[in-house]
């Protein structure tokens, strides 16, 4: 049972045509968003950041965007946020190998060293207490631009949002989203857990 419940999709006209950018990405509307357009200007103000953070600016691809989203939701434990992000993975072509071992993407054939540098910032950059230190700089540097950096600390900080909201509000996972985790991350126990509608 959600904190708070969701609202329809009808609820801000607003909300609901910016939220068709969840259409391309996930497939529906997320009940996070149905339920932040409680206050509409969070809602608006949340897609708009979305949708320039996730903006694919060149070699940090899409796919890899959503692998960072997964790697922070791990961290942090939010069951909502990793299926979303598998499935936004997924959506965006990531390749079978990365979906089907991304929890063993430190040592995996299937991702790059620069793939994996961006993926330890993700995993640095989402504990708590925080983790980025002179080594991940130092390996992010190697690989990756300033401004590319900035384009993957956006994606763990969207996240830390995301995290954080959907966690404490405990919001129901969509049925697409739940078949997404049980097929790439339920090998290694993903559980719907809170985020489950009680009939």
């Amino acid at each position: 049972m959600p904190l708070v419940s969701p609202l329809s999709a009808e609820h801000d006209l607003e909300t609901k045509e910016l939220a068709e950018f969840f259409n391309e990405t996930l497939g529906f509307c997320p009940n996070s968003v149905l339920t932040m357009q409680r206050r509409p200007a969070i809602s608006k103000a949340f897609i708009n950041l979305n949708k320039a953070v996730m903006a694919n600016e060149g070699r940090v691809t899409s796919a890899l965007k959503r692998l960072i989203a997964w790697v922070s939701s791990n961290a942090t434990g939010c069951r909502y946020c990793q299926a979303h992000a598998i499935r936004a993975a997924e959506r965006y072509g990531a390749e079978q190998a990365q979906l089907d071992n991304v929890w063993e993407y430190k040592t995996h054939p299937a991702f790059s060293a620069a793939e994996r540098a961006a993926l330890d910032f993700s995993l640095a950059a989402s504990m708590v207490p925080n983790a980025v230190d002179a080594h991940i700089k130092k390996a992010l540097y190697a690989h990756w631009n300033e401004g590319e950096i900035v384009e993957m600390l956006g994606v763990i900080s969207l996240f830390g949002y995301l995290n954080r909201w959907n966690d404490s509000m405990g919001t129901i996972l969509e049925e697409d989203a739940i078949e997404s985790g049980n097929q790439y991350l339920g090998k290694h126990g993903f559980e719907v857990g809170k985020h489950i509608e009680m009939k």
